[in-house]
């Protein structure tokens, strides 16, 4: 375990929390006035998925969890579990969708991803900066459109739905911040 100060928490981190193992969910700096910071949080407890939602205060030290990261290749969906396996020694781990949350909207089958561990339990993954999706479904592009302010939704090939310029067509390959969530450019 490593601590850190509250102030410096970030979403995606996994940090023990009362003798539980928990992933930020959300987290929002506040400083009120003459007031003392804090940092308001949501997370979920990885051991029963119960959402936890607590207030610290920002010189508040967090211990963070020490993780280690395999590469496993992502296989496929079986209801709500996302299936990844060991390329070393085919060892396959179940993830369910309410561990990956947002991430689950970027995996496409066969992508070898950082599976994150907690000793020998799989509690999340760690997604490349960006992902290139093909999108399925989106209004007819405008002929002449340059990259102007005009957008329109897009839906990629995983199922996440994009806003995009008005130039981007059905079948075209788009690069997607995993961060954010934002189009990013065309591939």
């Amino acid at each position: 375990m490593s601590s850190l100060q509250a102030s410096r928490l970030k979403k995606g981190m996994l940090i023990k929390f009362d003798g539980a193992l928990v992933r930020v969910l959300e987290i929002q700096h506040i400083t009120p006035g003459n007031l003392r910071a804090h940092v308001r949080s949501k997370m979920r407890d990885i051991g029963n998925n119960r959402l936890v939602d607590h207030k610290f205060r920002a010189d508040d030290m967090v211990d963070r969890a020490i993780l280690d990261e395999r590469q496993m290749q992502y296989l496929y969906r079986e209801a709500d579990m996302f299936v990844f396996m060991d390329t070393d020694n085919y060892e396959q781990v179940h993830l369910s969708t309410e561990v990956l949350g947002e991430a689950a909207q970027y995996l496409l089958p066969e992508a070898v991803i950082s599976v994150e561990f907690y000793g020998e339990t799989p509690v999340g993954i760690h997604l490349p900066a960006t992902v290139d999706l093909k999108v399925v479904d989106t209004a007819p592009g405008i002929k002449g459109a340059t990259a102007s302010a005009q957008v329109k939704p897009a839906t990629v090939e995983t199922g996440l739905v994009v806003s995009v310029p008005s130039f981007i067509n059905n079948d075209d390959h788009i690069r997607i911040n995993t961060e954010t969530g934002d189009y990013l450019s065309r591939v």
